[in-house]
């Protein structure tokens, strides 16, 4: 959400950033529309001051037993006005802030200029492909081989994007989401939070999942909306709070399972479980002040990787384009995990520094130590990381001819010791 000052100020700063993302420039309609509500509202003061000072002489006139009728009937008069400038300056400060609610975030100028992912930038790649002698399979084909994976089935129970898991694979899907959420919470500091599945309308304002992405959620019949990701419930635990700067920053990480009806995603990754309706994922949030939430971005996205390292998945750290980066984002790192059965890099994580972005929105400060003013804190997330992902990508990397599983070394604890998952008998 964009502070209207902030665009009064720097008009052109504000164009250009529409302009990276593919947008036309706004800040003149913008500016009319502001001056137009401005007048209202000076016009609205002038008159109340105006009844008031009416007001008053009504009261010196009745003191002195005199006739104040016609006084009282421009009282009412104005309160006439006031009562349709009101009406106005409702109406034009609501077209205001559905506009600038409609409007991405502006990217940091350390983006790659574009319009989608051919302007990406690959930042590092880590580790080594493997290498087999047989032809790699993909994930699904790996999991039907196993007899642990049948989304045939899921589709007669739920339709397209839902799997079924089972045994020693939906065992290992269960360790990764435990391995991630321990590791960022024993080693990177991260507290873990149980978080509602549930939110209502102003929380996905917040974050800024409404009304642009209204679409792409599931919504119960009482009103609430299933959350596409923690990031939703993780960030808004700050909504509507004043927050000291020594509290700062505050870093949460929780596990759940994430929904999402895909409706901008129509036709893609119909094949296997990559992108499904219903997923979990360990989320990671920070909240910060404005000059430590780049150094805050850097510290989540190496977090992210940590968890690619010690699993021994090869992965690339790829700067998203200001055309490519999502709504919230004011810069965004993706990582992208290498899938043999694919023989791509594909999206494992993002993780992104949305600035006072969606703060605005909820209405989440902090005061500094020593002041009484307040400012905007800044909100970060990222993926540590989407677990059924993870999962595709350990089937793939670690796979063997006669389709089993190699465990990596890290899971085994969570896997009660097993080192290679065969198919089911």
């Amino acid at each position: 959400m964009y502070d209207i000052k902030w665009i009064r100020d720097n008009p052109e700063a504000f164009d250009l950033g529409l302009k990276r993302r593919g947008l036309q420039p706004l800040s003149a309609q913008i500016l009319e529309m502001d001056r137009v509500y401005r007048a209202l509202l000076t016009s609205q003061q002038e008159m109340q001051a105006q009844r008031n000072a009416l007001s008053t002489q009504i009261g010196r006139i009745k003191k002195i037993g005199g006739d104040a009728k016609k006084v009282m009937e421009q009282v009412a008069s104005i309160k006439e006005k006031m009562t349709e400038t009101e009406d106005l300056l409702c109406q034009k400060g609501e077209e205001i802030f559905n506009l600038l609610a409609s409007l991405p975030n502006t990217p940091d100028a350390s983006c790659p200029t574009g319009l989608d992912e051919t302007s990406n930038v690959v930042i590092r790649q880590v580790g080594e492909k493997p290498t087999f002698d047989f032809k790699p399979l993909d994930h699904d084909d790996l999991g039907l081989k196993l007899g642990m994976m049948d989304i045939e089935q899921a589709g007669k129970v739920s339709g397209a994007r839902f799997t079924y898991l089972k045994g020693n694979l939906a065992r290992l899907e269960r360790a990764l989401g435990q391995f991630m959420l321990d590791l960022h919470v024993t080693e990177h500091g991260y507290t873990e939070m149980e978080v509602p599945l549930m939110v209502k309308d102003d929380a996905a304002f917040g974050t800024a999942q409404l009304p642009k992405f209204r679409e792409d959620l599931f919504q119960t019949t009482n009103g609430f909306w299933l959350i596409p990701t923690a990031e939703v419930s993780l960030t808004n635990y700050v909504a509507g709070k004043i927050l000291s700067e020594k509290d700062l920053p505050i870093r949460v990480t929780a596990l759940t399972p994430c929904f999402r009806s895909e409706a901008g995603s129509a036709g893609r990754d119909t094949r296997g479980m990559f992108r499904q309706h219903q997923f979990y994922k360990d989320e990671l949030v920070s909240i910060t002040t404005p000059e430590e939430s780049f150094g805050e971005l850097e510290r989540m996205t190496r977090c992210a990787e940590e968890v690619l390292q010690k699993l021994g998945l090869p992965y690339q750290v790829v700067c998203l384009s200001s055309g490519d980066m999502s709504f919230t984002s004011h810069k965004t790192y993706d990582l992208e995990v290498w899938l043999p059965g694919q023989n791509k890099y594909r999206e494992i994580s993002s993780c992104s520094n949305c600035g006072s972005f969606q703060a605005r929105r909820m209405a989440a400060r902090f005061r500094r130590d020593g002041e009484k003013g307040t400012q905007f804190v800044h909100t970060l997330n990222g993926s540590g990381v989407a677990v059924g992902r993870a999962l595709i990508a350990v089937m793939e990397n670690y796979q063997q001819a006669d389709g089993s599983i190699v465990v990596p070394e890290v899971l085994r604890p969570y896997m009660g010791g097993l080192e290679v998952i065969t198919p089911m008998k």
